[in-house]
């Protein structure tokens, strides 16, 4: 464009340059309100509190940060290792343990919000040396392979059955209102489907399942 034409048009370097300029004012702005605002939170944010728990059956009272979750307060804290940590996204089902009874995964769950619960992890099922019968199970069939995810197929299958004798319906199921619920093939890997096993071991995972629940 013709400067002598439009004497009062900026050229093209001083466009680069104002638009340069005013990328950095504003970052340096960005990055000044941020600092502002990490040296304004109040150290208490991260100060450990105390709180009780009840797992596999045994109180215990712990001091924790308020932004420990569930699966890390046992697995660091108290040494029961049983339950894995896989994705750490809640997306595999490694860390599945049982709350009041229902399936959860224990690395989308503070620990604090467990106080007073009843909470049961894979070492907690068995009674003494007699295993439970869904850990029976998974060992005559053989359903698992390297065994990481084992404890979370494991917590959530019993977890499940529970579900389906209370007669909640899943994806599966062909008729909702039904009471009672039948446990075909499907219908287990359709409830099971937020636990995954990475060596593929579900046909022998579904037999196990079957065969808990047909025993029970």
């Amino acid at each position: 464009m013709d400067s002598a034409i439009y004497p009062f048009l900026p050229t093209r370097r001083q466009v680069l340059e104002g638009s340069s300029a005013l990328a950095l004012v504003m970052t340096s702005g960005i990055a000044e309100a941020a600092q502002d605002a990490t040296e304004a939170a109040p150290a208490a944010a991260t100060e450990p509190v105390a709180f009780n728990l009840r797992i596999n059956g045994k109180p215990i009272e712990l001091r924790l940060d308020t932004r420990t979750t569930l699966l890390d307060a046992l697995r660091e804290h108290l040494g029961l290792t049983g339950s894995k940590k896989g994705c750490d996204h809640g997306q595999c089902g490694a860390c599945t343990m049982l709350v009041n009874g229902r399936r959860i995964n224990a690395c989308l769950s503070l620990a604090i919000m467990h106080e007073g619960d009843d909470i049961t992890t894979i070492e907690g099922l068995a009674n003494g040396d007699d295993l439970h019968p869904m850990q029976v199970a998974f060992i005559e069939r053989d359903g698992f392979q390297c065994g990481y995810c084992t404890p979370g197929q494991i917590c959530s299958a019993v977890g499940m059955l529970q579900e389906a004798r209370a007669g909640w319906p899943s994806h599966a199921t062909a008729d909702v209102a039904a009471k009672t619920i039948s446990l075909t093939d499907s219908e287990i890997r359709e409830r099971m489907s937020g636990n995954i096993c990475r060596c593929s071991a579900y046909p022998n995972i579904v037999a196990a399942i079957r065969d808990a629940a047909e025993k029970a």
